[in-house]
């Protein structure tokens, strides 16, 4: 990606270096022809100049041919030769390609010529004159050689403007960027943009402040629903619970009751965990928990392990352990607790019959594999609600509850499916 200023200077660069290309053969047939006319003026000035000075002497005619014969010889490049009355009704400027004779080394040059008639003593006589036309092409050369030069300047002067000008014109939009950047929701805080004399940054801040109200008053009404819903639903999922195993323990219920009582506990307990979950969400998005308790891990991952034992039996699952002792860390022990049990409580619900889970606690990071069959899908892995196996039993929040704590104590979890093994990691 490119920033904004070099995508913008890029197209202004070219423009100007094309015009600039197209200038020098535009200079060139200007300036030519600007040459040529102030070459066609200067001819016509020297023939009347010349006829002047003729007549002003008042020579004879044989006197007269003589100087014309010796002006001629001592002119290159100019002839006067008498001519009939009417020869040329009007001035001739051309231009011609010639060798310069004169010259030390002859070369091919171009000539500004002009045939104009003039009258020396009442007589005419065609003037003729070439001009030596070859420095308009070094002219060009050297507008061309300056037009560069002026070129870089400008090129090296816009470059270094732009540098310095973008540090203060785009501070504004830079500061609104930098807050946007550690603008959290869940802080639920509002940002304070700073004010600029830029129209469209402050049309920018006033429209983002808008925003994120908008987004914050949204994102705190859905919590407090979420919050609240879980609270109120906890009360009568716990009569229902109590009333259902009540009626499960009634000696009088027939065969086909029973397995309705029991789908409707086994839903109603479904339930209950998946409310007591939305609550633990809710709470964890609203920061409500310490997170500066330094506790021993891996006590807490040995208790855990204890605890699910049974679970472990039941699948026939061979764990291997590789814990360190004396793993501090800093953070909320309850949390750390539901995400551990998280961890192993998906291993084992993702381990086939008669597989492994290995579990290992180092200073940094602590990681649980278990044996599979396929990768799990990347994209839903920690979406709430998300089934990635066809286990009806778990209630779809527990990884998107083990990245949330991740989340909240800033750790880094991990995934990764190689040789068969699920690997969850999370760094400390």
């Amino acid at each position: 990606m490119k920033p904004l200023l070099s995508k913008t200077t890029k197209p202004f660069i070219i423009y100007v270096l094309i015009i600039l290309v197209i200038s020098i053969p535009v200079y060139y047939f200007v300036v030519d022809a600007i040459w040529k006319g102030e070459l066609d003026d200067h001819n016509i000035t020297i023939a009347e100049k010349t006829a002047y000075e003729f007549n002003s002497l008042k020579l004879s005619d044989a006197e007269l041919e003589k100087s014309i014969n010796l002006w001629s010889k001592i002119q290159p490049g100019t002839n006067i030769e008498k001519v009939p009355f009417n020869y040329l009704k009007r001035d001739s400027f051309f231009t011609i390609d010639k060798q310069k004779i004169f010259a030390a080394k002859p070369e091919i040059e171009r000539y500004r010529c002009m045939k104009k008639v003039v009258y020396i003593n009442k007589k005419p006589f065609l003037f003729t004159i070439e001009t030596n036309i070859e420095e308009s092409q070094e002219t060009v050369g050297a507008i061309a050689l300056i037009t560069i030069f002026f070129f870089i300047l400008i090129l090296v002067g816009l470059l270094f403007l732009n540098k310095k000008l973008s540090t203060s014109i785009w501070l504004p939009f830079r500061n609104t960027l930098d807050q946007l950047k550690t603008f959290n929701l869940n802080k639920q805080t509002k940002i304070e943009f700073g004010k600029t004399d830029i129209t469209e940054f402050e049309e920018l801040n006033q429209s983002l402040s808008k925003l994120i109200e908008h987004n914050i008053s949204a994102f705190k009404t859905q919590k407090e629903f979420t919050e609240n819903a879980s609270h109120e639903l906890q009360t009568p999922l716990a009569i229902l619970k109590n009333k259902l195993d009540i009626l499960l323990q009634n000696e009088n219920l027939t065969e086909k009751q029973y397995q309705i009582a029991e789908e409707m506990h086994r839903a109603l307990t479904r339930s209950s965990r998946i409310n007591k979950n939305l609550l633990l969400l809710a709470k964890i998005d609203n920061s409500q928990f310490d997170k500066t308790e330094v506790f021993q891990f891996d006590e807490l991952l040995l208790q855990s392990l204890g605890i699910l034992q049974e679970h472990f039996e039941l699948k026939n699952i061979a764990v291997s352990k590789n814990i360190l002792p004396d793993i501090k860390v800093c953070g909320n022990r309850s949390l750390t607790e539901v995400l551990i049990n998280n961890l192993i409580l998906n291993a084992i619900r993702h381990t086939p019959a008669n597989g492994s889970i290995s579990v290992k606690l180092e200073n940094s990071s602590f990681e649980i594999a278990n044996s599979g069959t396929e990768k799990l899908d990347h994209g839903l892995l920690f979406k709430r609600f998300s089934k990635l196996s066809a286990d009806s039993s778990g209630s779809g929040l527990g990884l998107a509850i083990i990245n949330e704590i991740c989340k909240f104590h800033q750790w880094t979890i991990s995934y990764k499916f190689e040789n068969n093994q699920h690997t969850f990691s999370v760094t400390f």
